[in-house]
C-alpha cells in the first residue's frame, strides 16, 4: 500500500509542476533556463552515477552504457530533424516550431515517469528503506517532470489544452509504473541500457533544445543563474534526499 500512496504523491508533484508552467507562459524563458539546469543535473548526478554503480556491481564494460547514451542522443536528434526537414531550399526555410516535436518529447518524458514508478516499486521489493528513499527522490524531481512536459509542448506551439492533457498522462504514469512491478521484474543488465539511452535523450533536449530556446529572445544573467540553480537543486536532491 505504501508504494501506491507514494506514487500518488508523485502524481500531485507532477501536476503542480505542470500547472506552474501553464500559468506562467509569459515567463517561460526563465522556466526553460531552470529546466535545462535540472536536466543536466539529472544526467550528471543521478543517471550516470547509477549507471556506473550498476556496471561496477555487474563487472561489465561501461562501453555498453555509453553506446546506449549516444543512441538515445541521436535517436531523438534524427526523429526531430526528420520532422523538420522540408522539400524547400535552405534559404527559403523560415524558423518555426513543430507540435510533433513537442509531442515526441512529452511522450519520452511520460515513458520516463512510468519507469520512475517502476523504480519505486522495485525499490520496495529490495526493502522498505530503499523504496522510501527512491520515492523521495522521484517526488522531488517529478515537479520538474511536469514542468518539462508542459514547457516542451508549449515551446513547440501545442495548445495549452493539449499540453494539460499530456501533463495528466505524465502525472498518471508513475502510478501505473508502481502497479506494473506487481507483474514483472527488470534485470540490472536491462536497466543499465535504459538509463544510458535516457541520459542521451536528456542531454539532447536539455543542451540542444531547451537551453538555446531559453536564451533566444531573453538572454540574461538571471536566466543563467536559474540554470545553475537547477543544477544545484538536482545535486542536493540526489545527495541528500
Amino acid at each position: 500500500m505504501t508504494p501506491v500512496l507514494l506514487a500518488f504523491a508523485t502524481f500531485l508533484s507532477t501536476l503542480g509542476g505542470g500547472f506552474t508552467g501553464l500559468k506562467n507562459k509569459d515567463r517561460m524563458h526563465r522556466f526553460l533556463g531552470y529546466t535545462a539546469g535540472v536536466l543536466m543535473g539529472v544526467v550528471a548526478f543521478d543517471l550516470l552515477p547509477e549507471i556506473f554503480k550498476l556496471l561496477n556491481q555487474q563487472h561489465r564494460d561501461p562501453i555498453i552504457a555509453m553506446v546506449a547514451l549516444i543512441a538515445g542522443f541521436f535517436t531523438f536528434h534524427i526523429i526531430e530533424k526528420s520532422i523538420l526537414i522540408h522539400h524547400t531550399n535552405e534559404d527559403e526555410y523560415e524558423p518555426h516550431k513543430h507540435p510533433q516535436v513537442g509531442v515526441a518529447s512529452a511522450l519520452a518524458l511520460i515513458g520516463h515517469s512510468f519507469l520512475d514508478g517502476v523504480g519505486i516499486g522495485l525499490g520496495f521489493q529490495a526493502g522498505r528503506t530503499v523504496g522510501i528513499a527512491v520515492a523521495i527522490a522521484v517526488i522531488a524531481h517529478d515537479f520538474t517532470d511536469g514542468l518539462n512536459t508542459v514547457n516542451l509542448m508549449l515551446l513547440n506551439r501545442n495548445r495549452p489544452r493539449k499540453a494539460a492533457l499530456f501533463l495528466l498522462f505524465d502525472a498518471l504514469a508513475p502510478v501505473f509504473g508502481v502497479l506494473s512491478t506487481l507483474l514483472f521484474h527488470v534485470s540490472d543488465a536491462v536497466l543499465v541500457i535504459y538509463l544510458g539511452f535516457f541520459a542521451g535523450f536528456l542531454l539532447y533536449i536539455g543542451a540542444s533544445e531547451i537551453l538555446p530556446e531559453a536564451h533566444s529572445q531573453h538572454s540574461s544573467y538571471r536566466t543563467i543563474g536559474l540554470t545553475l540553480l537547477g543544477v544545484i537543486f538536482m545535486f542536493a536532491v540526489t545527495r541528500f534526499a
